[in-house]
Order: structure tokens, then C-alpha cells, then sequence
């Protein structure tokens, strides 16, 4: 195949939740290759494991960069430059600083009796409306949107609209320029709105709160970093943990002889989670643009200063090179060394909650209905349009 020649991206899928073929020829033939985006612009498109990691880890590849105006992009707008998502050190660190308390191992256990009682409520409405249930309407959403609101001090009877406005954020070619800025906008306005009420009031010790009052040497956040890191907060919070829970279920319905064995026993449903997050194709693009900031040699190609590069997460994560049988859905495979929270500077703050999320939900699902099943073919499962891939529904009966 011939790098320079760009091929149309994103690929499309063969069935829900399924790689496009273009992933494994590309990792065997052009680890490193030139694709097209809708927008117009051409980015190198990185496909195998260690040239992933090398991207996610060397500075020489920027976030920052990429959330310039005139940077090559997927998306009709240019990232918010204030996130922490488009920093690069020392920005990102100072900003990193000012959260990443809330994000300790020790801080996200203090959620497991919220996540492990809002579980259990969900389960119990469904076997209550049973014997059929939608794994995503039931479940798979409600769950981490719960989680993501207790966490920030949202409240959760305003899901509809939030969840509306990260949809049309996080569409690829289905809204235009402008309804995707009115949305941004709108969340951004509904969470600056928030924030004000909170810095009046006393004792809150939900996470905008935390971050109104955090510093670090004296260091605050500015008022637009607030609202940004709430927008990137709440959205991340659900919208990731709720594909991903949706890919993985389906994995685990296509296999009943592994749930059977899987329900009950922490190891295996860690274990389990881990091959989950592995295996999830949630993210369309594989990964999150950088650009370079200098001339790289990146898996036998050079790479211009001013280049879009993606590393293709999605796809590290099946590189034959590293996982056994990599196409296969194995939770019991010994070596798991998966990159699906990044890697390096921007490895997701919200990881340790994404891990209890699914541990807890996948563990009620296998308990409660042992005997779950699809209830519709398999063919008939659609997905979203956007970034992000879901399924818009995952019907099952019991």
C-alpha cells in the first residue's frame, strides 16, 4: 500500500461493534499511513503498538498543537485550547496538579457503596419490568451518568439536556460547524451557571466544588478552566464508561459458557474488565490527534513538522506483536498490557473510576440474570454516529 496516498477515514465497520479489515492490513503492511478526513484535511494514521506508545509519550507530538485554529482535525471545530486535554507540559501539569487528588485510588473508593447501590437499584427495576430489559437504556447509561453527577455535584434530573448537548459535541459529519459550537456553548453556559451557585454555598464536597477552592501553590483555576474541565469531566465520565460497558456486554452475551464461569469470582470479573477495555472498539478514531512539532521518524516514515498524527488506541490494542491471538476475546490471557486509558502525560485522569464502574456493573449484570440472552439477531444492532461508537440499543431477555 502506498503511504502517501490518503485513505478515507474513519473506516467503516462490517457490523456493530466489529474493525474494519483496514486495521489489520494497515498494522501488517503500513503501520504508519496517510489518511483523509471529512474536513478535508490528511493526518498519518498509527496503527501497531510500540509506534502508539512512541506518540503517546514523546513531547515531540502535541496536543496543543492540535487545538491551534488552523491545525489539520476530524471534527468541524477545533478543540477548547483551555482543556487539559489540549496541554502539553509545563500547562498540563500545573493543571494535572490541581485535580488529580480527586481522582486517587482512595477518593474513588469512597464512590463503591454509591456505584454498588445505584447498580443494584437499576437491576432491580429491571428484573422488576422483566423479563426483557435494553442493557443501554436500562443500565449501560443511566449507571455512569449517576456516577459522573454524584461525583460533580450535578444534578442528575438535568441528564437529558447534558446528554443531548455531548451528542451533537461528539458527532462526526452528522451536525453542522455551527449546531456543534451552539452546543458547546450551551453546556458550557449550564455548568458556568452551576459553578456560581456552588461558590455561594458552604460545605459542598462534591468535585466542582473541590475544584473551586483547589490550589497548589497558590495556583487557582481560572474561572473559563473551571467550566472547560467540567465540560471535559462530565463528558468523559459517562460517555466512554457507558460505550464501553455496551461493547463489552455484548462480547460477554455472545459467549454464555465464559459468563457462567465468570459470575461470582472478583479475579476473573477483573480480569474480565480488563479484556473489556481492551476489546472495545467504543473509540472510532482509535485515538486523539496530535501534531508534530518537529521532523520524526515514526515506523519507517517521516513525519513533517505540522503533521497530524493519530495514534490508533483501538487498534495497538489487537497488535498480534504484543496479545496472543489478539483478535480473539480472552479474559483469561496472561499478558494485558492494553493502552486504553493512553499512556504517559495524558493517561485518563478517570481511570480508576471507569475500572469500578465496569467491575461493579459487569459483577451485578452476571449475578442477577445468569441466564441473559440477546433478544434480537445480531445483524439488527445499530451504533452511533459520532466519535465515540455505541450501540443505541442492546436488547436482551432472561
Amino acid at each position: 500500500m502506498d503511504q502517501h496516498s490518503a485513505l478515507p477515514f474513519p473506516f467503516q465497520s462490517p457490523g456493530a461493534l466489529e474493525m474494519a479489515e483496514e486495521w489489520e492490513r494497515l498494522r501488517r503492511s503500513c503501520p504508519v499511513a496517510r489518511v483523509g478526513f471529512a474536513t478535508g484535511d490528511n493526518g498519518w494514521l498509527v496503527t501497531r503498538y510500540e509506534d502508539v506508545r512512541t506518540v503517546l509519550t514523546d513531547a515531540r507530538f502535541s496536543r496543543a498543537a492540535a487545538a491551534l485554529p488552523d491545525a489539520p482535525r476530524m471534527r468541524p471545530l477545533a478543540a477548547d485550547a483551555a482543556t487539559i486535554l489540549s496541554k502539553d507540559a509545563p500547562e498540563h501539569t500545573r493543571l494535572h496538579k490541581l485535580v488529580a487528588r480527586a481522582f486517587g485510588k482512595k477518593q474513588i473508593e469512597r464512590l463503591r457503596p454509591f456505584v454498588e447501590q445505584t447498580t443494584q437499584e437499576l437491576l432491580d427495576v429491571m428484573e422488576q419490568a422483566g423479563p426483557s430489559a435494553d442493557l443501554v437504556a436500562d443500565l449501560g447509561l443511566p449507571l455512569p451518568v449517576a456516577v459522573i453527577c454524584q461525583l460533580l455535584g450535578v444534578p442528575f434530573a438535568d441528564r437529558d439536556r447534558f446528554c443531548r448537548w455531548a451528542d451533537v459535541m461528539l458527532s462526526l459529519g452528522t451536525h453542522t460547524s455551527d449546531q456543534v459550537r451552539a452546543a458547546r456553548s450551551e453546556l458550557a453556559g449550564y455548568l458556568g451557571e452551576l459553578i456560581k451557585v456552588k461558590r455561594q454555598r458552604e460545605g459542598d464536597d462534591d468535585l466542582l466544588s473541590t475544584l473551586i477552592g483547589a490550589s497548589e501553590a497558590g495556583d487557582r483555576l481560572s474561572e473559563h478552566e473551571l467550566v472547560v474541565f467540567g465540560v471535559t469531566l462530565l463528558i468523559a465520565g459517562y460517555h466512554t464508561t457507558s460505550s464501553t460497558f455496551a461493547n463489552g456486554a455484548l462480547q460477554l452475551l455472545r459467549r454464555p459458557d465464559l459468563t457462567a464461569s465468570i459470575a461470582g469470582n472478583p479475579e476473573r470479573i477483573r480480569a474480565t474488565v480488563e479484556e473489556i477495555l481492551r476489546y472495545s472498539t467504543a473509540g472510532v478514531n482509535g485515538g486523539t490527534i496530535r501534531v508534530a512539532t518537529e521532523d520524526v521518524e515514526l515506523g519507517g516514515v517521516l513525519v513533517r513538522a505540522g503533521e497530524a498524527v493519530l495514534p490508533a488506541i483501538t487498534s495497538a490494542n489487537r497488535d498480534e506483536t504484543v496479545f496472543a491471538n489478539a483478535a480473539a476475546f480472552d479474559p483469561d490471557r496472561d499478558h494485558n498490557p492494553h493502552l486504553a486509558f493512553g499512556l504517559g502525560t495524558h493517561y485518563c485522569l478517570g481511570s480508576q473510576l471507569a475500572r469500578l464502574e465496569l467491575t461493579v456493573v459487569i459483577d451485578g449484570l452476571l449475578r442477577r440474570f445468569p441466564k441473559l440472552r440477546l433478544a434480537v439477531p445480531e445483524e439488527e444492532l445499530s451504533c452511533t454516529a459520532g466519535v465515540i461508537r455505541s450501540l443505541t440499543a442492546l436488547p436482551v431477555v432472561w
